[in-house]
């Protein structure tokens, strides 16, 4: 497996082009943030995940974590070392509330240095992520007592929370789960019930793991208005901080998975040694979905995130492996001699394929934060909500779009090794293997396309969307010289996108459910389109402006993905219209009987 290299120019290009860090910053939330320390920042944080994340990504794949026969996790061997070099050097506080601990950075910041760490290790990064949930909620709708109390921990990463949503018979539904909690005379509550698919819900990295509980409480509305939310630690914490008993929780068994080895997947079951797990609620009865909904944005954007993170570092392997393997001959390879793969057109071609979507996504995806950080913190309502109907539009397309790809790029960097990547001793499949379950987390990508169509697509009658794509034409007139090529396909892509939204907006029902899917395709595509070509136009300008060396080469670089991207990945995208627009009947003229 080849060593990982953080990408730190090109996400530096990203803050410095597509997003404007200067603009966040000068908001009174980041007023302490010096954007000139930024890259320094990155710098470093590129050499912590390289030199002390990344090199146990292997391990974790090999060795799995293991449960023991008293339910207790043992992680692979050094997770735990690295989870404390993580911790000590504050990573995970960097995008939360200064007044608990954090560093009070734009989450769009705290977004690349996520980037960084799901790329080094993806199994090691869902601790942390996980983490993000509950303090994200924690911070939404807590109490001050219940903030001061879990929420410094939780953002120095010295404990680990988790959410537990997902029973058994309650998956994507989450309404019929049927966890209890019963409220006691001292205002706690005692859980009881089974949840599946807890990710880091019990290990050896921490001395304590606050799980974040759905439960219903005695006569609660049936479906989602009958679920609450409760703290419910592995540990309890006494009045001084300091931690008590043993909380009535137990890791049942871990699942046995394709990938995200070192990741204990657990099944915990709360309340089987007595009366029940002790937890306290969160908010009122009642409102635990709702509340989990507050914190759906940032969850969704960091799985979404870690289809663009192992993405990466797929293309980084497979690139390592084509510059160095040797097959076959090419017109000018000297006699007796084998030519290195990447001077094959079809090598190139997969390689330039991987380039050129990991940068959109990268764009996508820090738009995306940028969106969040203007709906959290700008002043002026206006301004707020322009972020955040920006955040929800982009949000299904960040999760579904960017997952999706970090299967396929994933897929493309095992076919790049030929036979080789086959072997899992390269460490090509791994990353394959990772990256699939993300298009599964937070919603699967099916559910992602529904809530686009469904929810996002209607917002103000349609005009959310229409607002997008007439930013997408307004670049016409700035595609100018050796970029004007861009346009056309870009022009056909919008059309094509306005008729597939009108389409879909006329047609309720099964028949634009139908469509989901191949709507949040295109148009996920068409914006990734607009944002390659504006950093094809900041990177022409920096030519412009007289770069030289391996500056030059990078902005070059970045016009040539830009058009590769525009005039070869995006006409493929305007072909999914008919498909968008065919309704339902074609999926149902075959019987159940007849699919088998």
């Amino acid at each position: 497996m080849s060593d990982y290299s953080a990408p730190v120019r090109d996400m530096q290009f990203v803050l410095d082009e597509i997003v404007d860090m200067d603009a966040l910053t000068a908001l009174d939330a980041f007023a302490a943030i010096d954007t000139e320390m930024l890259p320094g920042i990155l710098e470093e944080a590129g050499r912590f995940f390289a030199e002390v994340v990344a090199p146990i990504n292997r391990t974790g794949d090999v060795e799995h974590s293991v449960r023991n026969a008293d339910g207790s996790i043992t992680t692979p061997t050094g997770f735990i070392d690295a989870y404390r070099q993580y911790v000590d050097a504050g990573w995970g506080a960097v995008g939360f509330d200064p007044e608990f601990g954090g560093g009070g950075f734009p989450w769009v910041f705290a977004t690349a240095l996520q980037e960084m760490m799901t790329a080094a290790n993806m199994a090691f990064s869902l601790c942390p992520m996980l983490t993000q949930g509950s303090i994200h909620l924690l911070t939404d709708h807590g109490t001050t007592e219940q903030q001061l109390r879990w929420l410094p921990k939780l953002i120095t990463g010295e404990w680990t929370g988790t959410i537990n949503l997902t029973e058994p018979q309650a998956g994507s539904d989450v309404g019929a789960l049927s966890a209890k909690a019963v409220r006691q005379e001292d205002g706690t509550y005692r859980i009881t019930g089974q949840k599946i698919y807890i990710t880091w819900g019990e290990h050896d990295l921490t001395e304590n793991i606050v799980h974040l509980v759905l439960a219903r409480t005695p006569d609660a509305a049936p479906g989602t208005k009958g679920i609450s939310c409760f703290v419910v630690p592995k540990y309890l914490v006494n009045d001084d901080g300091s931690l008590g008993e043993a909380n009535d929780i137990s890791c049942v068994s871990i699942e046995h998975k394709m990938g995200i080895n070192a990741s204990p997947t657990c099944v915990l079951s709360f309340g089987d040694s007595g009366e029940g797990a002790v937890g306290e609620i969160i908010g009122d009865e009642g409102s635990g979905m709702r509340y989990m909904f507050t914190m759906m944005n940032y969850a969704r954007l960091a799985v979404g995130l870690e289809g663009l993170a192992v993405a990466d570092r797929g293309h980084q392997q497979a690139l390592e492996h084509a510059l160095e393997r040797t097959q076959g001959r090419r017109p000018d390879t000297p006699k007796g001699e084998s030519a290195a793969i990447i001077e094959h057109p079809d090598v190139r071609r997969m390689l330039l394929t991987m380039k050129a979507f990991i940068e959109a996504m990268r764009c996508l995806v820090y738009l995306n934060a940028e969106a969040i950080d203007i709906a959290t913190h700008h002043p002026d309502d206006a301004q707020r909500q322009a972020g955040r109907e920006m955040a929800d539009l982009l949000t299904p397309l960040s999760k579904a779009w960017c997952t999706d790809l970090g299967t396929e790029l994933t897929s493309i960097a095992v076919q790049v090794h030929g036979g080789m990547g086959y072997i899992e001793e390269t460490g090509a499949a791994q990353h394959f293997r990772d990256s699939k379950i993300a298009a599964i987390y937070e919603g699967t990508n099916g559910i992602q396309a529904i809530d686009l169509v469904g929810r996002k697509l209607p917002m103000r009658d349609g005009a959310v969307v229409a607002e997008l794509l007439d930013r997408v034409a307004a670049l016409e007139s700035e595609l100018t010289g050796d970029l004007a090529a861009l346009w056309p396909p870009l022009d056909e892509a919008v059309a094509a996108t306005r008729e597939a939204s009108e389409w879909l907006l006329a047609n309720g029902g099964d028949a634009a459910l139908a469509g989901a899917t191949p709507y949040l395709r295109l148009l996920s595509t068409v914006t990734g389109g607009w944002l390659m070509a504006r950093s094809a136009i900041a990177a022409r300008a920096r030519l412009d402006e007289g770069a030289t060396g391996e500056d030059a080469e990078f902005y070059e670089a970045k016009t040539v993905t830009a058009r590769f991207f525009c005039e070869q990945i995006v006409p493929q995208a305007t072909g999914l219209v008919p498909a968008i627009t065919a309704g339902a009947d074609p999926l149902y003229a075959l019987s159940a009987t007849q699919l088998r």
